[in-house]
């Protein structure tokens, strides 16, 4: 990637700051179903997405999952920032759902750049902001909607990021909404029926307009 390419992706960043970014920053390629980030793993460095999607969730003892948000192309992940900047180690887990290329900036530079630049500045609080916002959405749908209100708000917010055709499985939504398969099963079929959705094997296709 070029200073261009990185311009677009980040057109509110000053030249300089890019430049800096390419020179100093570390471009790493993740497969689909990759796991970039690990619990107990020792934070340095911070992630910004330069394309494909990425999953951050947390897991239990018994390996139930629990979706906290989505970072695709243009995001950074918050959480990293924190745990960088207070040298701690990470919390959640975060997967590569798609192919994904990440932008890994070390600690060193993250900090020298909050004096230095000012567009890096209103990059930070503005990726704390929009992070803890989705998060207040997802802890919002947990806590007052019952299950087929946060299997419709889950199908929404995945539409928007991967369009209507969502190549997942039932049992990989259960995991996300940390439900069973039987259970999100029975609600899709519920969904289907209201013309809401088309069931495919391995996809799920979102028909309905709002």
């Amino acid at each position: 990637m070029d200073n261009i390419e990185l311009k677009k992706l980040f057109p509110t960043l000053e030249e300089g700051l890019v430049e800096e970014m390419l020179k100093h920053g570390t471009i790493k390629e993740f497969k689909a179903g990759e796991t970039l980030l690990r619990v107990g793993q020792t934070i340095r460095s911070t992630m910004i997405i330069l394309n494909g999607l990425v999953k951050l969730y947390r897991e239990d003892d018994e390996g139930k999952e629990f979706f906290i948000y989505h970072l695709d192309a243009g995001q950074a992940c918050s959480l990293s920032m924190v745990c960088a900047a207070k040298h701690e180690t990470s919390e959640v887990l975060a997967k590569a759902l798609t192919d994904a290329t990440v932008l890994s900036i070390p600690l060193t530079f993250m900090d020298e750049w909050m004096s230095k630049y000012k567009s890096w500045y209103q990059f930070v609080i503005t990726s704390y902001r929009n992070r803890f916002e989705e998060l207040l959405k997802t802890i919002d749908a947990i806590a007052f909607s019952s299950m087929d209100e946060r299997l419709e708000f889950y199908l929404k917010s995945q539409v928007k990021k991967m369009g209507n055709n969502l190549k997942i499985t039932h049992q990989e939504i259960a995991n996300d909404l940390n439900s069973s398969r039987e259970v999100i099963s029975r609600l899709l079929k519920k969904m289907e029926a209201k013309n809401w959705l088309t069931i495919h094997r391995n996809s799920i296709e979102w028909i309905k307009k709002n």
